[in-house]
């Protein structure tokens, strides 16, 4: 093969010309083995060993998702809003209900842990509540 800007040989092999570092052309593809179609009535080897179809294995239980008691969610944002401590009152009654609701459940509800934060900040605004009476009664 020659190079195609100075003429000179290239060895097989090379990527580029030795004389004037012109990449080398690239060779032609070989050509594709030509399709012999098989003789009439000859059937066709097996391609190898064929599996069976996969089976379909449907699950021997049924898993039901755990969705959160809507109790909890209210007591934990009501014990977060306080609403001048009716918020807390009833953060502490519906977190109470719900963590009953919840145990109850066998499982089927969650959100256990958002009713006892809505408990323990019910308690927390209740608490609050009793320090500012005492305070505003020592003061009067």
């Amino acid at each position: 093969m020659n190079c195609q800007q100075c003429g000179q040989p290239i060895p097989a092999g090379a990527h580029f010309c030795g004389s004037c570092g012109a990449p080398a052309p690239t060779p032609p593809p070989p050509p594709a083995a030509a399709y012999v179609p098989p003789p009439p009535g000859a059937v066709a080897p097996p391609l190898g060993p064929v599996a069976p179809p996969p089976q379909v294995m449907m699950p021997a239980y049924f898993v039901q998702t755990r969705r959160n008691n809507g109790l909890a969610v209210a007591s934990m944002v009501l014990g977060i809003l306080w609403l001048y401590w009716i918020g807390s009152l009833l953060a502490l009654i519906f977190g109470y209900v719900a963590k009953s609701q919840i145990d109850n459940s066998g499982g089927t509800q969650g959100g256990r842990g958002m009713a006892i934060a809505g408990i323990v900040l019910g308690w927390v605004g209740i608490g609050i509540l009793v320090i500012a009476l005492v305070v505003a009664a020592a003061n009067s």
